[in-house]
Formats: C-alpha cells, structure tokens, sequence
C-alpha cells in the first residue's frame, strides 16, 4: 500500500508540474496522383494544476491506510 501511495504521489507531483502535452499529427495538404504534400499539425491537452494536488491528496491517504496496518 505504501509503495502505491508513493507512485500515486509522484504521478501527481509530475501531473501537478507538467500541465500540458504537445503531440502533432501528419495530414495531408495537396494529394494529386503521385504527388502527395503533408503538414504536421500540432494539438495540445491541457489540464488543471489542482489535478495534480487531487491525485497527490488520494496517494496520500494511501500511504496513510499503509502505516495503519
């Protein structure tokens, strides 16, 4: 129990630092025959701070119900 808490807190801890994710997908632009021109668009995910604190919150109470038993 201990070391999911202490996994969970980390997750937190990196979801509380990292608040957005880039990733880009190739499309396509120009596709005449043979001839094919692509273009990468980006597209980001976001997401709270308090995320983050949430999940540390519950690792927490993990690592607490470990020390009780």
């Amino acid at each position: 129990m201990k070391k999911t808490g202490a996994i969970i807190i980390l997750v937190g801890l990196l979801l509380t630092i990292f608040t957005t994710v880039s990733y880009f997908t190739r499309e396509d632009v120009v596709k005449i025959g043979d001839l094919k021109i692509t273009a990468n668009k980006p597209h980001n995910f976001s997401w709270s701070p308090f995320i983050g604190i949430a999940v540390m919150a519950v690792g927490g109470v993990f690592v607490w119900r470990g020390y009780k038993k």
